[in-house]
C-alpha cells in the first residue's frame, strides 16, 4: 500500500492526550421518573416503560436507568448518570443473533471524572435464546418487519430515540455521539456509517461481520461441513489442538523476528499440518491422521465453488488453533455442536432467504455459485458492505474499524479486503486515514480472549480524535491472565504498521516497539464471488 511512510514520523507515535481538565458536567432538569411516557419521535415511536435511579456503586455512577421499547418491538436500555453526566452518549452493538438487552457498561472514555457517558444497548428488535449466538432463528421465519429491525432498522432507531431522552431529562441533546460494537455489533457499526451517516461522530467497528449472508450462509457451513466425517463426528478433535498450534508456532512464530509466542501477520506464514502426520498406522495427540491433515487444511482455506472461485475472502489464520475449540470443534459448552453449525443451521433455516421461498440447512447447502446467489437477496438488506461513506466523511465521522489476527469466527482477511476497496473508493489510503482507519491485532481470537493478548478497545483514542482532532497513532493491546493480571502489553498500529521490538526490555512491554512497515507488499484485496456487493448498500428506515 501507498503512503506508509506518512505514518511514521518524528513524535507522531503518541497515546491519546487527556481530556482538559474542568470539563463541564450535565445536571438533569427531570427527575429520572418522568422519563417514563411515550415519546413521538419520526420513524422510532418511543415508549418508557421504567426508569429508575440506580445508586453509585465503586465502579459505576449513579444513574438513571430506563427502559422501553421502540415500535414495533426494539427493546433497549439507557443509563443516563445523574451527576457525572459531560455530554457524550454511546451505544453498543449486539452479537450473535442478538436478541437479548445486555446491560451497557459504563466505559471510560478518558475524561477527568470517569463514568460520565450515557449508554445505551438494543436487542435488535426480537426476543430470542440465552446466549444470543445459539439462539434459534425462528423468530425470523415468517416475519419481515423483525428481519428488518435485525437486519438495519433497530440500531438507528435506538439512537434517534437515546437522543430524544437525553434531550428531555438534560435539556440538551448529546454533544458527541459514539457507536462501539464487534461481531454483529461490528457490521452494525459499519452499517451505521454506510446508512445512517449522521447518527454518530465516531463509530468502532470491531471483528465487523459486514459480510454477513456470505458469512453466515457459507463460511459458517463450511467450517460445519469440512470438519465433520461420514459418521457425522468432528474429524479434528480438541485433543490434536495444542500439537498443531505449536508446531505452527514453531514454523512461524520467528517470521517477524521475535519468537514471542505470537505470529504478527499470519500471511507470512507458510505452514504445512502435513508436518506433524501420524506415523502410519499410528494415532496419538501428538500428531494428525491424514484425515486430520486434510480437514485442517480445509479450515485454513477459504470455502470454493465448482470451479474454485473464492465464496469467502479467507479462512482460518495459522496461529489461531487453540480458538477453534468450541468454534470449530464441539465443546461440553456448546451442548456438542460447534457454534459455526448453529449459526450457519439456524441461519439457512429461518433467515437466509425471502420469506415464502424455499430454505436449505448446512447438509443440504453446495458450495457453488448458484447457492451464493440463492443468499443475495435477503443477505443485502443486512451486509455492511457499501464503500461509499462520502457522507459520513463529510460530516466529520471517524471510523476505527480492528480485528484480532487469530479470529475462529470471521475471518481478519474480511476486514482488511473491505478497507482496501474501502481506500481505493475515497481517494487512496493517505486521504482515507484522515477519517478511517484499520488496527489489526496479533494473536487476538474473536473480539476478545487470546493466547497472548485478550483484549482490545480504542474507544479513547476515537474520543480523542472525534473532539481534539489527533488521530490515534497508536493504540494498546492487553493480554491478562484468569486473575485479571496484566501479563503483556502490545502497541497496535494504523494498518499496515506493524509493531517491532527495538532491542530494549521485555518484549512484553508496550514501550519497548516502535511502527515500521510490512517487510513485503500485500495483495489485499481478494477476488472472489461477493465483489458485485460493494455496491448494493442496502435499505434504510426512516
Amino acid at each position: 500500500m501507498l503512503g506508509v511512510a506518512a505514518l511514521i514520523t518524528a513524535g507522531s507515535i503518541l497515546t491519546a492526550p487527556a481530556a482538559t481538565a474542568g470539563e463541564t458536567t450535565f445536571r438533569p432538569v427531570r427527575t429520572c421518573a418522568e422519563l417514563v411516557r411515550t415519546y413521538d419521535v419520526p420513524g422510532a415511536t418511543t415508549h418508557v416503560e421504567t426508569a429508575t435511579v440506580v445508586p453509585a456503586t465503586a465502579t459505576e455512577p449513579e444513574n438513571c436507568d430506563a427502559r422501553g421499547y421502540v415500535e414495533p418491538a426494539v427493546r433497549f436500555q439507557l443509563r443516563l448518570p445523574t451527576k457525572t453526566y459531560a455530554g457524550r452518549y454511546l451505544q453498543f452493538g449486539c452479537g450473535g443473533f442478538c436478541g437479548v438487552v445486555t446491560t451497557p457498561p459504563f466505559a471510560d472514555c478518558g475524561l477527568p471524572h470517569g463514568r460520565d457517558v450515557a449508554v445505551a444497548a438494543t436487542d435488535d428488535g426480537h426476543v430470542g435464546k440465552t446466549p444470543a449466538i445459539v439462539d434459534d432463528g425462528k423468530w425470523a421465519e415468517n416475519d419481515q418487519a423483525a428481519r428488518d429491525d435485525f437486519a438495519f432498522r433497530a440500531p438507528h432507531v435506538v439512537s434517534k430515540a437515546s437522543k430524544r431522552l437525553i434531550t428531555a431529562f438534560y435539556g440538551a441533546p448529546p454533544k458527541k455521539s459514539y457507536f462501539s460494537g464487534c461481531s454483529d455489533g461490528g457490521r452494525e457499526a459499519l452499517l451505521l456509517a454506510q446508512r445512517y451517516p449522521h447518527d454518530f461522530d465516531g463509530i468502532i467497528a470491531g471483528a465487523p461481520a459486514g459480510y454477513w449472508g456470505p458469512l453466515l450462509g457459507v463460511y459458517q457451513t463450511w467450517l460445519a461441513k469440512v470438519n465433520t466425517g461420514a459418521d457425522g463426528k468432528p474429524i479434528l478433535t480438541a485433543e490434536k489442538l495444542p500439537a498443531l498450534h505449536a508446531a505452527a508456532l514453531s514454523s512461524c512464530d520467528k517470521a517477524d523476528g521475535l519468537g514471542d509466542g505470537a505470529i504478527d501477520d499470519p500471511r507470512t506464514c507458510r505452514f504445512d499440518p502435513a508436518t506433524i502426520a501420524c506415523p502410519p498406522g499410528t494415532d496419538n495427540p501428538g500428531c494428525l491422521t491424514p484425515a486430520q491433515v486434510n480437514a485442517t487444511k480445509k479450515i485454513y482455506a477459504p470455502p470454493t465453488d465448482e470451479r474454485g472461485r473464492k465464496l469467502y475472502p479467507g479462512g482460518q489464520t495459522v496461529g489461531s488453533e487453540l480458538s477453534w475449540y468450541g468454534w470449530i470443534i464441539p465443546s461440553p459448552e456448546t451442548g456438542g455442536i460447534p457454534f459455526a453449525h448453529a449459526l450457519a443451521d439456524n441461519y439457512l433455516k429461518y433467515m437466509a432467504y425471502p420469506i415464502g421461498t424455499p430454505h436449505s440447512s448446512v447438509e443440504k447447502f453446495a458450495f457453488a455459485a448458484r447457492e451464493f446467489d440463492r443468499l443475495t437477496p435477503e443477505g443485502v438488506r443486512s451486509n455492511a458492505m457499501s464503500t461509499d461513506l462520502r457522507e459520513f466523511r463529510r460530516a466529520g465521522g471517524k471510523l476505527v474499524i480492528w480485528h484480532g489476527w487469530a479470529d475462529q469466527a470471521i475471518p481478519a482477511a474480511g476486514s482488511i479486503d473491505y478497507y482496501e476497496r474501502l481506500t481505493r473508493a475515497n481517494g487512496g489510503p493517505a486521504a482515507t486515514r484522515d477519517w478511517a482507519r484499520l488496527f489489526m491485532v496479533p494473536a487476538l481470537y474473536h473480539c476478545a480472549t487470546g493466547d497472548k493478548l485478550t483484549e482490545y478497545d480504542p474507544l479513547k483514542e476515537l474520543v480523542s480524535w472525534v473532539e481534539r482532532g489527533t488521530a490515534p497513532d497508536r493504540t494498546i493491546a492487553t493480554g491478562r491472565d484468569a486473575d485479571g493480571k496484566v501479563f503483556r502489553t502490545r502497541p497496535v498500529f494504523p494498518y499496515p504498521l506493524q509493531a517491532k521490538y527495538d532491542g530494549t526490555g521485555s518484549v512484553d512491554d508496550a514501550a519497548n516497539f516502535v511502527p515500521v512497515p510490512p517487510s513485503r507488499p500485500s495483495h489485499d484485496l481478494v477476488n472472489w464471488a461477493g465483489n458485485g456487493l460493494y455496491g448494493k448498500a442496502g435499505p434504510v428506515a426512516p
